[in-house]
């Protein structure tokens, strides 16, 4: 009898973590859901059984602190029945950073990078062993550009997008994959905490949640690696990709550039 594949999602208890629970459990997975509040994983975990009959484990755990990560990097690393990571879990605090409270800046950094590349590498160990595994890390579009209140929270999503490229690279040639999703405005309780409410921004800017993940998995399915799930025009797309690479083939001279020599 085959083991049972198993999709262990942080930030499960809402928005686009419970949708994604929803989603893997609907292609045949089993859950183990991670977040912070017990009360929403258990209504969740119920709630998924009844409607898909999956087993689903519930983990509660603060992966902004070394305890809650470290926790959850022990299950990765010892239950072989893992074969999809999403790291979806993250917070957003929208300020300047000068002057601001420097405790939201390092929260950010600990659930947005620290969380995210620990489970990665725990997960990794056994993914690459069998050669087989998914891990899904959620970025933002805001990798792609930061804003005067950003700072923080685009240098982080900027984070996991290139740990993401780098982690393509390092598993070309192996059956383990990772996609990194770029989701822009969506609607999930993400605003409540981030000093930017839901209701100021423009509503035909925001994305339904079930909308976003349903698009970003159609986007895995059709082999995307990395995903904007409101890009309409995949040759921008393209043309960005072309674009940062051609820039980066263009720093290795050695010299220094013309413009920026003594006159």
């Amino acid at each position: 009898m085959s083991t049972p594949k198993t999709a262990l999602i942080t930030g499960a208890s809402s928005g686009i973590g419970a949708v994604y629970a929803d989603r893997f459990a609907r292609r045949g997975h089993d859950l183990i859901l991670v977040a912070r509040r017990n009360d929403r994983l258990q209504a969740l975990a119920s709630t998924i059984t009844a409607a898909y009959g999956v087993r689903v484990t519930t983990l509660v755990a603060d992966l902004g602190s070394e305890a809650g990560q470290a926790s959850v990097a022990q299950v990765l690393a010892n239950d072989p029945s893992i074969t999809v990571l999403v790291n979806n879990a993250g917070i957003a605090r929208l300020a300047p950073i000068a002057g601001g409270d420097l405790q939201d800046a390092i929260a950010q950094i600990a659930v947005n990078i620290s969380a995210l590349t620990r489970l990665a590498h725990a997960a990794l160990q056994s993914m690459k062993a069998r050669n087989e595994g998914l891990i899904i890390n959620v970025s933002s579009a805001l990798a792609l550009h930061s804003m005067p209140i950003s700072a923080v929270y685009s240098g982080t999503k900027g984070f996991v997008l290139n740990f993401s490229r780098g982690l393509q690279q390092e598993l070309a040639g192996t059956a383990v994959r990772v996609q990194v999703v770029l989701p822009a405005a969506t609607a999930t309780e993400v605003w409540d905490q981030s000093g930017v409410p839901l209701s100021a921004l423009n509503p035909e800017a925001v994305m339904a949640t079930d909308a976003m993940v349903d698009a970003a998995l159609r986007a895995l399915d059709q082999g995307e690696n990395m995903t904007l799930p409101s890009v309409a025009d995949a040759e921008l797309i393209e043309r960005f990709e072309a674009a940062r690479t051609a820039l980066f083939s263009s720093t290795n001279t050695g010299k220094v550039a013309p413009r920026l020599l003594p006159a």
